[in-house]
């Protein structure tokens, strides 16, 4: 039986990173802030959240139409300029990808086993030793803020 070819519409980004020290907090924060204007702002963004976990680990999910809208959010603006701050800001960074059929955001516990299994650590310039063993801690409770379309 021949699948539609819409049938994994959607694009699921998920990113865990973790900061090495408090002090990068408060830049991290501003930055995200405006990466957050800007995601909830760009076509085809349909929704997704933020989460803050244990010992300075913060997670975002966010689901896309197409994994071309999101290329567009990556590509450009807050999102572009403070990507290679995060390579020093950050002692574990891991991102994972993926498509499906349905709009439903996965929970952080979806979104960690998936980082298991198909997710990849990014590059850091001081990574830590959980890191440079590629383990990545699992969720313990990471508070959420549900991200949606900007409207207008």
């Amino acid at each position: 039986m021949a699948i539609p070819l819409d049938a994994e519409r959607y694009f699921v980004s998920v990113t865990r990173l973790r900061l090495r020290s408090w002090r990068h907090w408060p830049l991290f924060t501003w930055h995200n802030l405006w990466i957050t204007r800007q995601a909830t702002r760009t076509p085809g963004f349909v929704g997704g959240y933020l989460g803050a976990d244990r010992d300075k680990v913060y997670w975002t999910v966010t689901l896309w139409e197409r994994q071309a809208a999101m290329a567009l959010l990556r590509d450009q603006g807050a999102h572009r300029r403070v990507m290679p701050r995060l390579q020093d800001w950050c002692d574990e960074a891991a991102v994972a990808h993926w498509q499906q059929a349905t709009p439903d955001l996965p929970s952080v516990e979806q979104a960690y086993q998936v980082l298991l299994k198909k997710g990849h650590l990014t590059g850091l310039k001081h990574p830590n030793r959980e890191h440079q063993q590629h383990q990545i801690a699992p969720p313990v409770a990471p508070a959420r803020l549900p991200l949606k379309p900007a409207v207008g």
